[in-house]
């Protein structure tokens, strides 16, 4: 695209005075081609130029106009009255000074605008109520009036199936919120409870194998349904009880000693090989009731045939 300045700015013109003139030659309105011929247009961009609107005040027209369609009714067919405002109690009560009526009221002071309007209306009133009564005209409506609806009862009641439909999804959001809520409380609570059972459980597990293993010969762990003292000031449990070791464990220290040198334990010394109090003379050779030496068995089972014949008697 060529720069702006590589145009040359007179055959530019001549191109556009060339194309208006053979506009207007084609164009079949008599005024453009009557205004050609004059020299009236000249080459370049025509603009139409609108002429300004005269305005008239015909005030005698309009009074004619008046006069036409004005009729003379009653005044409570017309309920037209043209008085000024009223006194403005409240600015004299405030000490205030309020606009008279011949004065201009501020039309950019919207307050003040508004309440000479209000004063108006409330002077027409004041006004038009003694000629209603005069009139026998009621200015309070019945206990027994009823007015014309200006929606009809079916669209009324599709605005009341619309409102009962909103309340009802909004009644199911929330009993859904709330379902939700008492989900997650019970599964938290669930959760609670399967803990509290595992520590109850491995406190048990513990206790019963500190009972197995002589550490302590108190029961106290099997009544651990029962509700424990709230200002109990019991001594911490010892691992050994005070009575000492249970029988298991006496047994096992008995046979297995309480550690330190086990190998030569039971061999004779000069004190066991002197000592012969434990002697026992018709026990060691096969004379008393319970003897059991070489010469005497005790309790000789019969054999097999004579289990069997023992079988037969019966």
């Amino acid at each position: 695209r060529p720069p702006l300045a590589a145009f040359n700015v007179p055959a530019v013109n001549t191109c556009i005075s060339v194309c208006v003139d053979l506009l207007f030659l084609c164009c079949p309105s008599t005024k453009l081609q009557e205004a050609f011929a004059k020299g009236l247009l000249k080459p370049g961009l025509n603009v139409a130029v609108e002429e300004e609107k005269k305005t008239a005040n015909n005030v005698d027209g309009l009074k004619l106009c008046l006069a036409d369609f004005r009729k003379d009714l009653p005044w409570v067919e017309r309920l037209d009255l043209t008085n000024p405002p009223a006194v403005d109690v409240v600015a004299k009560a405030e000490g205030k000074q309020a606009v008279a009526a011949g004065e201009e009221v501020n039309a950019e002071d919207d307050f003040q605008r508004e309440m000479f309007f209000y004063r108006q209306a409330q002077a027409t009133v004041l006004d038009a109520l003694p000629k209603l009564q005069k009139l026998n005209i009621r200015t309070k409506r019945p206990e027994d009036y009823f007015a014309e609806m200006a929606k009809t009862d079916q669209h009324m009641q599709k605005v009341r199936q619309k409102l009962i439909q909103k309340q009802q999804i909004m009644e199911k959001s929330e009993k859904a919120k709330k379902l939700r809520e008492q989900r997650k409380y019970g599964k938290k609570v669930q959760v609670e409870v399967l803990q509290n059972r595992q520590k109850q459980k491995k406190a048990l597990m513990s206790a019963v194998k500190k009972y197995q293993k002589g550490m302590t010969d108190k029961l106290d762990f099997l009544d651990g349904d029962q509700e424990k003292p709230k200002n109990s000031t019991a001594a911490p449990k010892t691992r050994m009880s005070k009575k000492g070791p249970n029988a298991k464990r006496k047994f096992k220290d008995q046979k297995f000693g309480f550690g330190g040198k086990k190998s030569g334990s039971k061999w004779n010394t000069k004190e066991s090989h002197n000592d012969v109090s434990g002697f026992r003379a018709r026990i060691a050779h096969g004379k008393g009731k319970n003897a059991t030496g070489k010469g005497k068995r005790g309790n000789k089972r019969p054999g097999k045939d004579a289990r069997r014949k023992m079988k037969g008697r019966k």
